[in-house]
């Protein structure tokens, strides 16, 4: 997978996940990582799929409706590359935290859907519920943090609430934080992410 490495300053600090939205690339969320811990080894991933030219990390057969067989594919293909990029790189595998906004939220939950071990956490932003009527791993011991949008019109409140109560369901720690921006990443809840980051 086409990504970018940033060695951190300190190795016993998570690697950050980076998980750009629809038409985004490896690049985008850095500004976010330098907000969230400057000090933290970054990893940026482009997804694999292109929609009308741009970058997703799996497909969807219409606004909101996912192609549920790639996206269990390009999850368990994106799982993998953790595997030899912490190979790669001599980071902890154990020790990532994916941070995603929008279709990069949406692979980041299906990674705490789909594999225990994949993440130790997460900053979910603007996510929708990767699959129903699965059973969820355990995921004791994981923190999630979910930037979710009152007047959000690609995903409604319920979806952010009912997301928050499956990852309950199975053990997470979860944190839900409401803003007023649509579905636009905004600064107030990287600001809160960031908060909710320095007390893991």
């Amino acid at each position: 997978m086409k990504h970018i490495f940033k060695k951190g300053q300190d190795s016993k600090k998570p690697t950050l996940l980076l998980l750009h939205g629809t038409g985004g690339d490896e690049l985008d969320l850095l500004p976010i990582a330098e907000r969230i811990d400057p000090t933290a080894s970054v990893l940026g991933v482009r997804g694999n799929v292109l929609e009308n030219g741009m970058p997703r990390f799996f497909r969807r057969i219409s606004e909101g409706i996912f192609d549920e067989e790639d996206l269990i594919f390009r999850t368990k293909q994106l799982n993998d590359f953790l595997d030899e990029a912490a190979e790669q790189y001599s980071f902890d595998r154990n020790n990532i935290i994916a941070i995603g906004y929008s279709n990069g939220a949406n692979i980041a939950a299906s990674l705490l859907f789909h594999y225990q071990n994949a993440l130790k956490g997460a900053i979910l932003h603007h996510p929708m519920i990767p699959r129903r009527g699965i059973k969820l791993p355990d995921l004791s011991g994981k923190s999630v943090f979910i930037a979710a949008g009152t007047n959000d019109p690609i995903c409604a409140p319920e979806e952010s609430t009912e997301l928050q109560s499956l990852l309950e369901s199975a053990n997470a720690s979860v944190e839900l934080h409401w803003g007023n921006k649509g579905h636009r990443l905004s600064i107030d809840e990287v600001d809160a992410a960031s908060q909710w980051y320095q007390h893991l």
